[in-house]
């Protein structure tokens, strides 16, 4: 299946220049947030004060925990009618702004919403369930506010949670710079789900912490913190980021696994797998896995 997705007007990437959404948080998540999200509910989320205090809270919440120093490319992750993209284009100066934002969402109405009130973000419909359909290494970091919960929702019989789980975040590993972050504001239904959102982040490359705020109460937040790689600034990675901070779990990995390392052999079928899943977040296409994948061929005479 190719990519689910086209451009609206005003869609030419911009870099950044020296002047940074989404789907309600406690919406029914049982069916698409492009169903869910016609042109009366894009109006009623846009125009209730509520949605906005509450939106722009976590948007800041969200720019803290990326720690960004100075003006950054950023991708807006489930965009809706820019709420969050606002708050990124006014960051002042002093505070490392203001930023440059690219949006993307699965709801024309949310998309055309934000087009009439003449965001400053360039803006995409595209279902990231379907992958992050930019050049790799494009930004310098990316945000998402009560979106990724709707990855965990399989429209059709043939696609699964765990699939659009794992487009989105290797697409999204491979369209950040090295030493750059994201910051996935969510709503987990349940406790698999959490579970299942973190471990497709790890399993993509990422380093990654779980953040908690206000637990134990009905206006808890979770926040999903991630790194490529280790950070230009300081050479650490997730420990850095979320170091000292309450009710933080981080869930980095990666160095868990390197006591294991020689477990896969070379040229087997494992280690060409994990090579092919490398180079897959790295935005590299390569051939499919198939039953033939790491066979061994008989010598000819």
């Amino acid at each position: 299946m190719g990519w689910n997705w086209r451009p609206l007007r005003f869609t030419t990437l911009r870099q950044p220049r020296d002047k940074h959404s989404s789907s309600f948080p406690k919406a029914n998540n049982t069916s698409a947030a492009d169903i869910h999200y016609d042109d009366t509910e894009a109006r009623k989320y846009t125009s209730s004060s509520r949605v906005q205090n509450i939106q722009a809270s976590m948007t800041r919440r969200a720019l803290e925990l990326l720690d960004l120093k100075s003006p950054s490319f950023i991708l807006d992750i489930g965009c809706g009618s820019g709420l969050s993209g606002e708050i990124l284009s006014d960051v002042p100066e002093d505070e490392g702004g203001p930023h440059v934002w690219v949006g993307m969402d699965i709801s024309p109405s949310m998309l055309d919403t934000a087009l009439q009130r003449d965001v400053e973000g360039d803006l995409f419909l595209a279902d990231i369930g379907q992958g992050v359909p930019f050049r790799a290494g494009s930004f310098d970091a990316a945000i998402s506010i009560s979106a990724i919960q709707w990855l965990c929702n399989a429209e059709t019989s043939d696609t699964t949670p765990s699939t659009r789980l794992s487009r989105f975040f290797n697409g999204l590993y491979a369209s950040l710079k090295r030493g750059g972050r994201a910051v996935c504001q969510f709503y987990p239904k349940n406790d698999v789900q959490k579970q299942m959102i973190t471990a497709a982040a790890v399993k993509a490359g990422f380093g990654a912490g779980l953040l908690e705020d206000d637990p134990n109460t009905k206006n808890v937040k979770l926040y999903l913190v991630l790194t490529v790689g280790k950070d230009a600034t300081n050479g650490k990675d997730i420990s850095a980021v979320v170091e000292n901070m309450d009710g933080v779990d981080v869930l980095d990995q990666r160095k868990k696994g390197k006591g294991g390392k020689g477990d896969i052999k070379k040229g087997s079928k494992g280690w060409i797998i994990k090579k092919k899943e490398q180079m897959e977040r790295k935005g590299k296409i390569v051939k499919a896995t198939s039953k033939y994948t790491g066979r061994k061929r008989r010598i000819q005479f």
